[in-house]
């Protein structure tokens, strides 16, 4: 395991296993697939519930997770765990929620399944995944733009 060292810290190991089990549970779950997501979304047609219970595993255990961090105040890793953040509900906050609303709506997907379905999606999961990469780098422009133009108060 010594070789293990010299390749790979502890943090990039953890965070290559996390990774593994994440990804896995998309694709084990079928939320890679784009139908299986507009289900979801479908209230007035064929819905389907089903992300409910993806959501739910990811959800319940992080409550409790979360509740255990906050009293260790470390990571297993030897790391601080940063206080949590005030919510703030801002303009930028409520845009960024409707723009990634309308985007997982209409494509069916999300980040995580997004780079999963580029992977192994072809070129529809490919031209999704290039266009959020896309957004990730415009918006911090446009995010400097709109706020050098805000009024003085």
């Amino acid at each position: 395991m010594r070789w293990l060292r010299t390749v790979a810290t502890p943090h990039e190991i953890a965070g290559f296993l996390a990774g593994a089990v994440f990804g896995s549970g998309l694709l084990v779950s079928g939320m890679i697939d784009t139908t299986k997501v507009q289900g979801w979304l479908d209230f007035f047609g064929e819905w389907d519930p089903t992300l409910a219970f993806v959501m739910g595993g990811a959800v319940l255990p992080m409550f409790f997770v979360w509740r255990i961090a906050e009293r260790r105040g470390r990571s297993v890793l030897g790391d601080p765990i940063p206080a949590r953040s005030a919510p703030v509900f801002d303009r930028p906050f409520i845009a960024g929620s409707l723009m990634f609303g309308a985007g997982w709506g209409l494509a069916g997907l999300c980040p995580g399944p997004a780079l999963a379905s580029f992977a192994i999606g072809g070129w529809g999961g490919a031209l999704f995944f290039l266009a959020m990469i896309s957004g990730m780098v415009v918006a911090p422009a446009l995010r400097r733009l709109f706020e050098s133009r805000r009024p003085i108060s």
